[in-house]
C-alpha cells in the first residue's frame, strides 16, 4: 500500500475539520442562541458547496482516469473514500447539534420550529387558508411514467418525492413535487412558532392528487455539480462563453442526495437509480433537510438572543475632512489610510472614495478590478455615474468567480451600457486582486489615488467579513498600478514592479525569498501568517525549513490548512491557530521581522527591518500560480502598528481560538464556558478607542 506523505495535511479533510469548527460554534454556550442558530446553518451551506466544488471535482477526475495525487499522496479515489467515510458522522453531529441542542433551547426561548401534528387547530384553519390562496397555485406535481420521463431536479432544490395508488387498478405510481421557493421555508404559524412549508405541502397532498391514495411522502435534496468549464482559448467572445455554460451547468451531474432518515427503501433506490448515484452518495437527515433556513430565524425581532451591535466607526480623519468640507483626496495626499473593515466602515471609506471620485471635476480616469460586487452596489453605481459624465472608466470584470457568475454577467452589461470600458478577465487566470486607481488633476500635478485591499468591493460582506484595505497615492504604488491595468486590459508585458508583489509573475518568489532571508536569522527570525488558507507545497516546505533552521513561525489561518505543526524534528517552532466568531477572518497579514527586501532593496521610509504585506493573495497554488493577486507593503509606521495590534489580539494566550495539535487536531482552547475574550471584540474595542484618540 502507497504511504502518504507525512509533511501534508489532505486540503479536502482539513476544508472539512474546518466546517467542524464552524458547527462547534453552534454548541457554544457563550454565543447567543440566534447566533448559534446561524453557525449550524452555515456549517450546511459550507458542505453544499464542498460537494458541488470540491466532491464533483474528485468524481470528475476519477471518470477522467486521472490518478495524480495531492502533496500529501492521496489519490482522488483515496480522498473520496476518506470524505465519504467523514461525512455521515458530521450529518449526525449536525443532527444532533439542532435537534437535541438548539431545538430545546429556542422551545425555551419562545421559539419553536415545529411538525404538522404539533399545530394547533387554529393554525390549521389558519394554514388551511394559506395553502389554498398562496400555495397550491403554484405547485406542480410531475408524474414518472412510461408516458412521463423522470423530471429534472435543480441544483439543492428541495423536493416531495410521493408514491401514489390507483384504487380502481391498484398500480402504483412515483411523482416528484418541488418545494417552491416564492414564500419563506419557514412559516410562521404564530407568534415564534414556525413550520416548515414542506411540512404544510405534506399533509395536503390529498389535494394534489385527487381520486388516488397517498402511500408516503419524503423529502429529498440534490446537490449537483457547479463546475463552469470553459474553453477560454477557443472563446471568441468571453461574457456569451460563460453565459452559455451557465446555462449548461443547471444540468451538471448529481453529486450528492439527501433524504429524510424515514424513507422507504423502495423510494430511495428510485432516487439513486435515477440521478445516477451510488448509496455512498447518499446522506440521511432527520433534522429537515438545509438548515439553511435558519438564517430566517436569525430576522427573528429577538435582540435578546443575538450578539449586541457593534456599529462600524468612520475613520476620525474622514470625519475631520467632511467637517471642514475638504474631499477625501486631500486626507490620502496628507498620509495614506489603513481602513480595517467591519471595525471600521466600508461605506465611508471605500464606497465614499470612489462616490467622490465619479463626481469630482478633476477625476480624469478610474481603473479597478471587480470579483465579487454583490447584488446592489454603490460602487458599480459610483461608476456608471462616472461614465456618463465624461470619465474614463475601465473595470476588469472577473467573469469566472465562482457562484457570483451570473450577477458578474449582469454588471458587466450594466456597466458597458454607460460606457464603461469593461474587460472579462484574462485567459487562463482569474483576476483576484482587489485593487482602484484614481488619476485626478490635482493642479501642481496629475496624480495617481490608489486602493489595494484584502477583500472584494461588495459591501453586503464588507459588514461581516474582516478586511484590510490601503488608500495611498504613493508614486511607486501608483506606478505599479498602471503597470498592472495596462497588462490586464492590454497587451502590455509586465515589467518589474517597484512596490507590489503581483501573481503569478513574482508574488510566489518574492514569498519565498522572504521566508528564507527569515530563516537565515535563526532563532533571531520571526515570520507571522494571517490567511484564509495555506497548501501550496513550495511554501510549507520552506516554512519547515524556517522551522528546522530556529525560526518561530506563528500563524493564524481560518480554513484549508496543509501544514503540521509543532512535529519535532520538522515544524516544532511553527505554531498554527485559527480565529473564528461573528465575522469571518479575511484580511491576509504576512509579517516578516527582518524581511526588508522587497524587490531586493529596502522599502523606503521605514524605520525598522520588519515587513508588512496585506492584500488578496492566500498561501493557495491557485492564487500563487493561476490568478492575478496582488499585495501592497504597509510601511507607514502607524500602520504597522496597527497591524502588529490585529496580530497581537488574534495571538493572545487568553483568547478562544483553536489550535493545531501536532496530531494534527484542532483543539479549542481559551476560556471554557465562555466565549471573551475574543480577539474580534477586543479588536472592536480599540478601534473605537483609537479613533477618540485620533486616527492613524
Amino acid at each position: 500500500m502507497k504511504r502518504f506523505d507525512e509533511r501534508f495535511l489532505n486540503r479536502e479533510l482539513s476544508w472539512l475539520a474546518f466546517n467542524e469548527r464552524v458547527l462547534q460554534l453552534a454548541s457554544e454556550p457563550g454565543i447567543p442562541l440566534l447566533e448559534r442558530a446561524k453557525f449550524c446553518a452555515i456549517a450546511c451551506t459550507n458542505l453544499d458547496e464542498f460537494f458541488q466544488v470540491r466532491v464533483a471535482g474528485l468524481k470528475d477526475q476519477i471518470e477522467g482516469g486521472i490518478e495524480q495525487p495531492t502533496p500529501d499522496g492521496r489519490s482522488p479515489a483515496q480522498q473520496l473514500a476518506e470524505i465519504s467515510d467523514w461525512i455521515p458522522a458530521f450529518v449526525q453531529r449536525l443532527d444532533t447539534t439542532f435537534m437535541d441542542q438548539l431545538c430545546p433551547e429556542l422551545h425555551d426561548a419562545g421559539i419553536e420550529i415545529i411538525r404538522w401534528d404539533q399545530t394547533t387547530d387554529e393554525e390549521r384553519d389558519d394554514l388551511d387558508d394559506l395553502f389554498e390562496e398562496r400555495v397550491f397555485p403554484i405547485l406542480t406535481p410531475l408524474a414518472v411514467d412510461p408516458g412521463h420521463p423522470f423530471p429534472y431536479i435543480s441544483d439543492l432544490a428541495l423536493s416531495l418525492a410521493v408514491h401514489v395508488v390507483d384504487p380502481e387498478t391498484n398500480l402504483r405510481r412515483f411523482a416528484r413535487l418541488k418545494i417552491p421557493n416564492v414564500f419563506p421555508r419557514l412559516l410562521e404559524v404564530s407568534e415564534g412558532r414556525f413550520l416548515p412549508s414542506e411540512e404544510l405541502i405534506a399533509a395536503n397532498l390529498d389535494r394534489l392528487f385527487v381520486g388516488m391514495v397517498v402511500e408516503e411522502s419524503a423529502a429529498f435534496r440534490v446537490s449537483r455539480n457547479a463546475d463552469l468549464t470553459l474553453e477560454e482559448e477557443e472563446a471568441d467572445d468571453l461574457l456569451e462563453a460563460v453565459e452559455m455554460e451557465l446555462r449548461r451547468r443547471r444540468f451538471n451531474a448529481a453529486v450528492r442526495l439527501e433524504v429524510a432518515d424515514d424513507i422507504s427503501d423502495e423510494m430511495l433506490q428510485l432516487l439513486i437509480r435515477e440521478l445516477d448515484l451510488d448509496s455512498s452518495d447518499v446522506t440521511y437527515h432527520r433534522s429537515p433537510l438545509d438548515l439553511s433556513c435558519l438564517w430566517q430565524l436569525h430576522g427573528v425581532d429577538r435582540p435578546d438572543l443575538k450578539d449586541e451591535a457593534w456599529l462600524p466607526v468612520t475613520p476620525g480623519r474622514v470625519v475631520a475632512a467632511d467637517e471642514s468640507d475638504l474631499p477625501i483626496f486631500d486626507v490620502i495626499r496628507r498620509r495614506a489610510m489603513l481602513v480595517h473593515h467591519p471595525y471600521e466602515s466600508f461605506s465611508a471609506s471605500v464606497e465614499h472614495f470612489l462616490a467622490q471620485a465619479s463626481a469630482d471635476p478633476k477625476v480624469q480616469s478610474i481603473k479597478m478590478t471587480l470579483y465579487r460586487a454583490g447584488g446592489d452596489s454603490a460602487i458599480i453605481r459610483s461608476l456608471i455615474r462616472a461614465a456618463e459624465r465624461g470619465v474614463q472608466v475601465a473595470v476588469l470584470v472577473e467573469l469566472k468567480a465562482r457562484f457570483d457568475e451570473a450577477t458578474n454577467v449582469q454588471w458587466a452589461k450594466q456597466l458597458e451600457r454607460a460606457g464603461v470600458h469593461v474587460v472579462y478577465g484574462m485567459v487562463g487566470l482569474k483576476t483576484h486582486s482587489q485593487t482602484v486607481l484614481v488619476v485626478r488633476d490635482d493642479g501642481d500635478q496629475l496624480r495617481r489615488y490608489c486602493h489595494v485591499g484584502t477583500g472584494n468591493y461588495n459591501d453586503k460582506t464588507a459588514k461581516i467579513y474582516e478586511d484590510l484595505g490601503l488608500l495611498t497615492c504613493d508614486l511607486d504604488v501608483g506606478a505599479d498600478a498602471v503597470q498592472l491595468f495596462n497588462h490586464l486590459t492590454g497587451y502590455s508585458r509586465a515589467e518589474d514592479y517597484r512596490t507590489l508583489l503581483v501573481a503569478p509573475r513574482d508574488l510566489r518568489r518574492q514569498l519565498l525569498d522572504l521566508i528564507a532571508h527569515e530563516a537565515s536569522f535563526g532563532e533571531d527570525g520571526h515570520i507571522t501568517l494571517k490567511c484564509n488558507s495555506i497548501a501550496d507545497r513550495s511554501v510549507v516546505e520552506a516554512l519547515y525549513d524556517a522551522s528546522s533552521a530556529g525560526c518561530r513561525i506563528d500563524m493564524v489561518v481560518r480554513g484549508i490548512c496543509c501544514i503540521r505543526a509543532g512535529v519535532p524534528g520538522m515544524s516544532e517552532h511553527l505554531h498554527v491557530r485559527s480565529i473564528l466568531g461573528r465575522y469571518l477572518e479575511h484580511s491576509r497579514i504576512y509579517r516578516f521581522a527582518h524581511g526588508n527586501i522587497v524587490h531586493g532593496e529596502r522599502l523606503p521610509g521605514t524605520s525598522n527591518d520588519a515587513v508588512h504585506l496585506i492584500g488578496s493573495a492566500d498561501l493557495m497554488p491557485r492564487n500563487l500560480r493561476r490568478r492575478v493577486e496582488v499585495l501592497v507593503p504597509i510601511t507607514h509606521p502607524r500602520h504597522t502598528a496597527w497591524l502588529d495590534q490585529t496580530l497581537a489580539f488574534a495571538l493572545a494566550d487568553d483568547v478562544v481560538r483553536w489550535e493545531l495539535q501536532p496530531d494534527d487536531a484542532w483543539l479549542r482552547c481559551g476560556p471554557v464556558g465562555a466565549f471573551e475574550p475574543h480577539s474580534q471584540e477586543l479588536m472592536y474595542r480599540w478601534t473605537a478607542d483609537q479613533q477618540n484618540a485620533g486616527r492613524v
